[in-house]
């Protein structure tokens, strides 16, 4: 007999377990539907290897469960459907929400948007930003107090202030 056609019998043979298996895996029927064509087609290119094999259906199991945990592992099956579309994508809400917070700080007096972006961008302390400012300690927490203030009162109320 060819390796071929024991590859075919093989398969008309067990078509249906493998397919049975990969249902209770997943869940979805055109989900196993995939698995079980994808592990065939990995077992038709190994199959001199399989056909060698004392535990042939072990291995295609052990086949069927890692092409099932790699398609969970894929970034798309991390979706979840919802009744309902968004008003806007979260990344047009998260990009104006930034031109806000950028025109806010353009607004500031030049010390207090420098206090702001040596403390929070720069993540330089309190001591950093005196000495690179020239000014004391107490001059830096109050203007990035009023700074911070300032930027709270120009956001709409109940929204996180961060870029």
């Amino acid at each position: 007999m060819s390796t071929e056609q024991a590859y075919r019998d093989y398969v008309a043979g067990n078509l249906d377990r493998l397919r049975r298996t990969a249902y209770l895996l997943c869940g979805d029927w055109h989900l196993a539907d995939d698995l079980t064509s994808t592990v065939l087609v990995k077992l038709l290119r190994h199959w001199k290897r399989a056909a060698a094999m004392e535990h042939r259906d072990a291995y295609v199991r052990r086949m069927l469960m890692s092409a099932w945990l790699d398609e969970r592992r894929r970034p798309w099956r991390r979706e979840s459907s919802t009744d309902r579309l968004p008003d806007r994508t979260a990344a047009a809400a998260d990009a104006d929400r930034r031109l806000d917070v950028l025109s806010l700080l353009a607004g500031l007096p030049p010390r207090r948007r420098a206090v702001l972006v040596l403390r929070y961008f720069c993540d330089l302390s309190v001591e950093e930003t005196a000495q690179a400012l020239g000014c004391s300690e107490g001059t830096v927490k109050s203007q990035a107090a009023r700074a911070l203030e300032s930027l709270r009162a120009g956001l709409e109320e109940g929204d996180p202030l961060w870029i």
